[in-house]
């Protein structure tokens, strides 16, 4: 005969699951956004980045070197908040900056890796692959239109 899990239990079991998911998914990706934004400091790339994309960022309220979160974004959603937060610490982005970024942090987040996971399990045809993260990129840079005057 089974035992019935007491409301500790399973607090317990969730909690434990939990930990898992950001030890072995949340914190890696969070790391590697640290570590990333450090080599293109080091390097002078995340300058240059600023340089090239000031205009483009311009539009939003940000600067060229948001364009690094966005990027990381893309790759990692937990990549996008750690670069947003390295970029912070190191001063080159604001509290208002990370505002905006937010909602395109989530609007356009993973997709690299949901292109794997998500529509090549489902079957989805890579012709149609353009149009998916297409429609994710705007909405996130409408996202942020809308926050620039709100934030």
């Amino acid at each position: 005969m089974e035992s019935k899990k007491t409301v500790v239990d399973i607090f317990v079991d969730g909690a434990r699951k939990g930990w898992t998911v950001g030890v072995a998914n949340i914190l890696p990706n969070v790391l590697m956004a640290f570590v990333l934004i450090q080599i293109l400091k080091v390097t002078g790339a995340l300058d240059l980045l600023g340089k090239a994309f000031g205009p483009v960022m311009a539009v939003f309220g940000l600067p060229g070197e948001s364009i690094a979160v966005l990027m990381g974004a893309w790759l990692s959603m937990g990549g996008g908040v750690g670069v947003a937060a390295s970029l912070y610490a190191g001063k080159v982005l604001t509290m208002t900056h990370v505002t905006i970024l937010i909602p395109a942090i989530f609007l356009m987040g993973s997709q690299i890796q949901y292109m794997g996971r998500l529509l090549g399990t489902a079957g989805v045809q890579t012709r149609f692959y353009p149009v998916l993260f297409g429609i994710c990129v705007l909405n996130a840079g409408i996202a942020m239109l809308v926050m620039r005057f709100v934030a």
